[in-house]
């Protein structure tokens, strides 16, 4: 990640945000003889409130240990090289990551009692879906913060005038602003968006008005033809209908 923009920022942290979600998954499904369960919180809950923990709780600890030790590493040997302020920042972007896993950890319950009642409840910590944690990520990338390539003591902000403001364990952070993804840049190896097939009704990231960059788009007709309406016929052929059907397909200017 020597480019060191927002983008590369947000696919360190979902690499290892990743991996430690696929990892500990794993160990509570009992498919990795190093880990399982956390078996810190045996035995523990509250009976006065009518609940104990029970059932096989997420560990994240060996995942997060896992994920720094196989993503970080590279970095760390990079400490006193040129572009170490690079590997600082690429550091800070995966922890970044892990911790958005840690921070999005729940507590499911189940009740038992008589009925359906919930006399006891059993509950157990669980990761959040890995879509939620995109989410918080992408929130993070949209928010992310731009920081000085000098390092000296620590990792500094940009704008002066903000070097007060502490930047936080679950901020992305970047040092480069982003080049223009919309033209194409061999030497950068972006392709542009010119001759991308965009959606025209749909208002996301694949609608023509945003994938085209404001230049517009074409609309051509595609003819496709396709076997349809097949039968098996005894004995023992199958015969089939020839279809023809025509689409619109939007591709950028």
């Amino acid at each position: 990640c020597r480019a060191g923009t927002k983008e590369t920022a947000f696919i360190s942290a979902v690499t290892a945000a990743g991996l430690v979600h696929s990892v500990t998954r794993s160990c509570s499904a009992g498919n990795v003889t190093e880990c399982s369960c956390d078996v810190t919180l045996r035995h523990g809950g509250s009976a006065s409130e009518g609940w104990h923990w029970g059932g096989c709780s997420d560990d994240i600890h060996y995942g997060m240990s896992f994920s720094r030790k196989f993503l970080d590493v590279p970095f760390k040997n990079m400490t006193g090289k040129s572009g170490s302020g690079l590997a600082a920042m690429n550091l800070h972007n995966n922890e970044a990551g892990r911790q958005a896993v840690a921070k999005l950890m729940s507590v499911d319950c189940r009740c038992h009692g008589v009925s359906g009642s919930c006399a006891v409840k059993t509950c157990w910590k669980t990761m959040s879906s890995f879509e939620k944690i995109g989410r918080f990520l992408k929130d993070k990338y949209e928010n992310s913060i731009q920081i000085s390539d000098r390092l000296k003591k620590k990792l500094r902000r940009k704008e002066k005038s903000q070097r007060k403001i502490p930047i936080g364990k679950e901020d992305l952070l970047y040092v480069n602003k982003s080049p223009n993804y919309c033209v194409e840049d061999q030497k950068l190896g972006i392709p542009g968006t010119q001759g991308r097939e965009c959606n025209r009704t749909s208002q996301g990231p694949e609608g023509c008005n945003l994938l085209c960059c404001g230049r517009g788009y074409n609309t051509h007709v595609v003819r496709h033809v396709e076997r349809c309406e097949c039968k098996f016929v005894w004995c023992c052929y199958v015969r089939c209908r020839r279809c023809e059907t025509m689409t619109d397909v939007h591709t950028c200017k």
